[in-house]
């Protein structure tokens, strides 16, 4: 019997014999064996503990536990049932994005994580444009808390490089974990948004993002590099805007007025308006006399390179050019104007444009003679001062005695006051200030030398004299900077009732010149702009071009009227502020409700927008939670509008889009705006209506989408 079983265990098996050898038609790869084997292990479940039942509560609770065990199963059935469903579909149709999203919607139901996972992978994979799978992906393994698998997510999303919403989804998510090298890593390195999609916004949010977190020397770079990556084809002034306020934030002003010179000597006037604004503001606070100087004069001939581009042969804006380039540039400067000029030959044999023309060829020879060779300046200041090396004081003052009597200009005034200074011949020095405020009474810069001249003497009273009789002179070329040096003057001889009365009076001639300008009687203002008409020009002529030179120059003085009313407002609220004394804030308070009152009919919508953001910033440091929403109240709404251009020759050019601002006030009085704003509700809701009823599915996608 042994013997017969030890031989039945070495019995040889036989080896069944293969009769068709042909591939089987559905191939079963080992790693698919593999796979299907894991899941199913991971869903098996542990067997239920042994109890036994004593009593009928006991019994009932079985009986619940055993329904619910017989719901899973069938559950899974069907679960297994619904995937081969949808696996024989994606054979069929792999490129159907909804199918793909309702097999991993159905495992996600089910608590199938693993699986779901496995479908997204295989979705991600197959289709990796579609950017739905990855947001649902990613928001997937964030809401189960596994947030290095969400970040390799997007990593490989990224890898892709996707359109720049999915980049600011990824820079959202870092956030929200606070990664902050995570984060500049998604901005900066390969593949990164700024190199990915190089636009100046996605440049100036990463710049904005290291100063925010306090890594100002990272900001830095990050504007130099995008500096840098533009180069000089491809500037934009939002960049040097940017660049220009950051600096400015670090109190490093020198740097900041270099990024504004270089970015305005690169970049067309046309394409940096925006930029040469913020650029008059920022020397508006923290310049010097000379920086706002310069920048007035630069605005001016701005606006004449403007008015001779748009019409060459405009002769009276090329006169005005040329007057401003006469007094304040280099005479090669001068000369390349003056050829500007005379190029600009008039197209028809007609006497009257001719006779403007011929004046250009007679200023030009004139300028050659007088200015810049005979009477040259420096010829006289080199000859005076080689008169005082040789130490003959007599002959050189009489030097500069002979040619400002034979031609007088600015530089030999100031070089022959320049010598009474270092000689502290202060009697000297006031008479020639006399003659020299007799030659140029509009010179606005000599009064102010003059007045500083007193006050260093301690004649405080003169000073103030000179200031009263300089302000009423009736044209100045720079009457901002002459107002602000003498309400400077007054604040630091500490005379505050004196500043106000300034202020006040300020305000008051700038609506004069507005008021004057909305009578309609521009007549009145003739006599202003008959000055800037060359003596050699007829009388008939000045006749028929005053009352055209008056309504050109008639704008240009209401912008600059409401450009500074906005600017004294806020001078003379920061003064209230400034002044340390009990009820400033009140009293700065006080002022900008009374200058919001006073703007509410001013044409220049954005200087009362200027207005109301300092008062905003005001009270967001010294004001209450009800004084913030006050000011909020009085903001704006910014609309964009239509209208009609105009060619030069009459004919529609068509419409165009521009921005307007709509304050609470005027909302009120147009009634149609609340209106219009209702209907184009109405119809919005009304569309979303009908399009949810007519596909649901894809709505409730829609809004699945949106929220990721």
């Amino acid at each position: 019997m042994a013997a017969s079983t030890a031989a039945g265990k070495q019995r040889i098996p036989k080896v069944a014999k293969v009769k068709n050898k042909a591939p089987a038609e559905v191939q079963i790869t080992a790693e698919q064996l593999l796979r299907e084997a894991k899941e199913r292990e991971l869903e098996l479940l542990p067997p239920p503990p042994q109890q036994k039942i004593t009593d009928e509560e006991e019994l009932n609770d079985y009986k619940l536990r055993k329904r619910k065990v017989l719901l899973l199963m069938l559950s899974i059935s069907y679960l297994f049932r619904a995937r081969s469903i949808y696996e024989r579909a994606l054979d069929v149709d792999y490129r159907n994005i909804t199918l793909w999203l309702k097999y991993a919607e159905m495992e996600m139901k089910n608590r199938q994580v693993n699986h779901a996972r496995n479908i997204w992978d295989r979705a991600i994979t197959t289709l990796p444009r579609v950017n739905q799978f990855w947001y649902k992906y990613t928001y997937m393994e964030e809401m189960l808390g596994n947030v290095a698998g969400a970040r390799q997510v997007f990593e490989r999303w990224m890898e892709w490089q996707p359109e720049e919403q999915a980049w600011h989804s990824y820079i959202n998510f870092e956030l929200r974990y606070k990664e902050l090298c995570c984060l500049a890593s998604s901005f900066l390195h390969s593949p990164a948004l700024v190199l990915v999609h190089p636009a100046v916004k996605n440049w100036i949010k990463y710049a904005r993002f290291e100063e925010k977190h306090a890594y100002f020397a990272h900001a830095r770079k990050v504007y130099e590099r995008a500096v840098e990556f533009f180069g000089d084809e491809h500037m934009d002034e939002h960049l040097y805007v940017a660049f220009a306020k950051f600096e400015e934030n670090q109190k490093e002003f020198e740097r900041v007025r270099v990024i504004y010179k270089y970015a305005l000597d690169r970049i067309s006037k046309q394409e940096a308006q925006e930029l040469f604004k913020n650029y008059t503001i920022f020397e508006k606070k923290f310049g010097d006399r000379r920086g706002i100087e310069d920048i007035i004069v630069s605005k001016r001939r701005f606006q004449y390179e403007e008015e001779v581009k748009a019409n060459p042969h405009n002769y009276d804006a090329w006169f005005d050019y040329l007057r401003l380039v006469e007094s304040d540039a280099e005479a090669d400067t001068v000369r390349e104007v003056y050829e500007r000029a005379i190029a600009n030959v008039p197209p028809i044999q007609e006497k009257r444009h001719w006779k403007r023309y011929i004046y250009l060829w007679i200023n030009y020879a004139l300028y050659e003679e007088l200015e810049a060779k005979f009477t040259f300046a420096k010829m006289w200041l080199y000859y005076a001062q080689f008169e005082i090396r040789q130490k003959n004081l007599p002959f050189a003052r009489r030097a500069l005695g002979t040619s400002i009597g034979k031609c007088p200009k600015n530089k030999l005034f100031k070089g022959y006051i320049e010598l009474e200074l270092q000689l502290r011949e202060f009697d000297r020095c006031r008479k020639l200030y006399e003659k020299f405020l007799e030659f140029g009474p509009e010179n606005c810069t000599s009064w102010i030398k003059f007045a500083e001249l007193e006050t260093i003497l301690g004649d405080i009273d003169r000073a103030r004299a000179i200031y009263e009789l300089a302000i009423s002179q009736p044209r100045l070329d720079m009457p901002e900077v002459l107002w602000k040096s003498y309400i400077d003057f007054e604040i630091e001889q500490e005379e505050t009732e004196r500043t106000r009365n300034l202020y006040r009076q300020l305000l008051q001639r700038t609506q004069h010149v507005k008021d004057l300008l909305f009578s309609g009687d521009l007549r009145l203002l003739s006599p202003l702009f008959m000055l800037h008409m060359k003596p050699q020009v007829s009388d008939t002529e000045k006749q028929e071009s005053a009352l055209v030179l008056t309504v050109k120059c008639s704008v240009l003085i209401w912008n600059a009227c409401s450009n500074a009313a906005s600017g004294v407002w806020i001078s003379f609220a920061q003064f209230e502020l400034s002044s340390g004394k009990e009820g400033s804030v009140a009293k700065c308070r006080q002022i900008y409700e009374e200058a919001n009152k006073t703007m509410r009919n001013c044409e220049e919508k954005e200087e009362r927008l200027m207005l109301l953001e300092s008062w905003r910033g005001f009270e967001d440091e010294f004001g209450t939670v009800s004084d913030k929403e006050r000011v909020d109240k009085l903001m704006p709404e910014k609309v964009k509008k239509r209208r009609k251009v105009q060619a030069d020759d009459g004919s529609d050019a068509g419409w165009e889009e521009y921005y307007d601002y709509i304050f609470p006030e005027d909302a009120a009085n147009q009634p149609n705006l609340k209106l219009l704003a209702m209907a184009k509700l109405w119809k919005k809701q009304q569309q979303e209506k009908e399009a949810a009823e007519q596909d649901p599915d894809k709505d409730i996608d829609e809004s699945e989408s949106s929220s990721f």
